[in-house]
């Protein structure tokens, strides 16, 4: 025999062996021996099948059982079992390639179908449920005509490529009513038939919204462009300037256009109407703002004795009580930045020559000093003080106040500006709402008080008497009842009526004030959302409304 043979009992004891051919095998079997012991590996496959393993060398076992003189007995044929495992490592292979396949085609955001040459369903994904909304096992062993049938396709593009033997693509709203992209790619066997066509199901949809919503932000885009074109010479930065008066804004626009010119301003207006707000603005519209610091100097608020010191500085022992080192006065401080004298009219006459040099020679001298020093500053006085009479009247030198008289800017009271009223009280009221964690809401008849009052304190007087009545009036909502005795006597003879601005002009004012405040403080609508306790698309909204970015 030409077989490789071994006869064991039922229980597996080798009784007899025969080697037909030359085995390394046959140099370890004895008899006795256990079966399975002769080997490194053994597993049971089919029914009479073994494949086993020892060393390097790989068995195939055939196995029957038979009976000899009532003894039950059963005969393996041993067979080269190298194919078989090449084979079991072959589908290994395979099912783990089909694994992956299937994970990758699960895990496709676009719908994908398989059917075969005849249109019949193979395999589909999950992501079909989301596109058409009919479960995906519902497809599997349908025919592509069924489904037409039943009118969960319009048209079939398998079916196009079926005939057309080719990529095919079909535009089309499916059962789900919405707009798919569908394309279908032939797969050809060895004799060039068809064998499958797989289907790729894009959901345009959600693109088409994203389309939609380009176009709006790109049309977004060419408004805020046209607005910034507009507005280019007039940027205003600054969350505390509230502008709704056209001299204001023609101001303040002004101010933009001198900005990087380094002339001498004069700011003149009466107390309180936001004369240091302006100067601000210059200075943070200038390029002086990255180089150097805004020094203001309050001539008024300093004794005369001790301005000079405060402006120019002094060395040290220059006089009794003097710092030893010295100090650094106001114009060294303003080095590259800009130096605001604030009511500029009350400065003494002594002192309006050193002034007056120093703006000229671009140089100062600290007191009790030898040396000169040389200073860039810009420099921008302000005062509510008639200079010009002054001049007459010899208490200001003329040549100073033609240095400082370069470019005058005269800021209106608020009785002339009616229009900025209610935007600065909605301001403050928010302002002082913050800043003492209390809730109040002004009603309509003191709103029209304030805007019929004529401030001769004018922004100030206003703040003031805001921060006052969140204070002092227990109640929520502030009536004009609340006001003090002396503002009373403004109400007693008629009531005040308001005509030119609406209550909702007042609340849109209020509402973009609070939007470009949080603007400049948070970096996203949904922290700006939190913030103003309401909801991210409320916000953006308002802002698209309002023409803030």
């Amino acid at each position: 025999m030409l077989f490789n043979i071994i006869i064991t009992t039922i229980d597996g004891s080798i009784i007899d062996f025969h080697f037909g051919q030359t085995d390394e095998l046959e140099k370890s079997v004895c008899l006795q021996m256990k079966m399975k012991d002769l080997f490194d590996f053994w597993e049971e496959k089919e029914s009479n099948m073994i494949i086993a393993s020892k060393n390097t060398l790989q068995y195939l076992l055939l196995f029957k059982d038979f009976t000899i003189e009532n003894q039950q007995r059963r005969m393996y044929i041993l067979a080269n079992g190298v194919q078989w495992f090449r084979l079991e490592e072959r589908i290994k292979e395979l099912d783990k390639s089909n694994r992956e396949l299937d994970a990758i085609i699960e895990s496709s955001f676009d719908g994908i179908y398989i059917t075969d040459k005849f249109g019949n369903t193979l395999k589909t994904n999950s992501a079909i449920e989301r596109i058409t909304g009919i479960p995906k096992h519902y497809y599997i062993g349908k025919n592509i005509n069924h489904l037409i049938k039943r009118g969960i396709l319009e048209q079939s593009v398998t079916l196009k490529v079926m005939e057309q033997k080719r990529s095919v693509s079909v535009v089309q709203q499916n059962f789900n009513q919405k707009e798919t992209l569908m394309t279908g790619n032939p797969i050809f066997n060895e004799e060039g038939e068809i064998e499958k066509i797989v289907t790729n199901i894009r959901d345009l949809s959600e693109l088409n919204q994203l389309n939609k919503e380009l176009k709006k932000v790109q049309q977004l885009n060419e408004k805020y462009k046209e607005e910034l074109d507009r507005l280019k010479s007039f940027a205003i930065q600054d969350p505390d300037i509230i502008l709704k008066s056209d001299k204001m804004i023609e101001i303040y626009q002004m101010i933009g256009r001198l900005a990087n010119f380094d002339t001498t301003i004069l700011v003149l207006g009466e107390t309180g109407v936001g004369k240091d707000v302006l100067v601000r603005y210059l200075y943070r519209s200038s390029d002086r703002f990255k180089e150097g610091q805004l020094i203001k100097v309050n001539c008024g608020a300093i004794p005369n004795e001790l301005l000079e010191s405060e402006l120019f500085g002094y060395e040290g022992g220059a006089f009794s009580g003097a710092n030893r080192t010295g100090k650094v006065g106001m114009f060294e401080l303003a080095h590259n930045g800009m130096l605001f004298l604030d009511e500029v009219g009350e400065m003494p006459m002594d002192l309006q020559v050193k002034l007056l040099r120093a703006i000229q020679e671009k140089e100062i001298m600290r007191v009790g000093g030898t040396k000169t020093k040389r200073v860039d500053v810009r420099l921008v006085a302000a005062t509510n003080r008639d200079l010009k009479e002054m001049v007459k009247r010899g208490t200001f030198r003329e040549d100073l106040y033609y240095r400082l008289n370069v470019v005058p800017i005269f800021v209106p009271p608020l009785r002339e500006r009616r229009a900025d009223i209610l935007p600065l009280v909605h301001y403050f009221l928010e302002l002082y709402k913050k800043k003492y964690s209390v809730e109040k809401v002004l009603d309509k008849k003191i709103s029209n008080f304030f805007y019929q009052f004529d401030w001769p304190g004018n922004v100030r007087e206003l703040s003031n008497l805001l921060e006052r009545l969140i204070l002092t009036v227990p109640n929520e909502y502030v009536s004009i009842n609340d006001l003090p005795d002396e503002y009373q006597k403004s109400t007693s003879d008629e009531e005040v009526v308001l005509e030119e601005v609406s209550l909702r002009e007042i609340v849109e004012q209020a509402e973009k004030t609070a939007l470009k405040k949080a603007l400049l403080k948070y970096k996203t609508t949904y922290q700006i959302a939190e913030k103003l306790q309401t909801s991210q698309a409320t916000v953006f909204r308002k802002l698209q409304k309002y023409n803030l970015s």
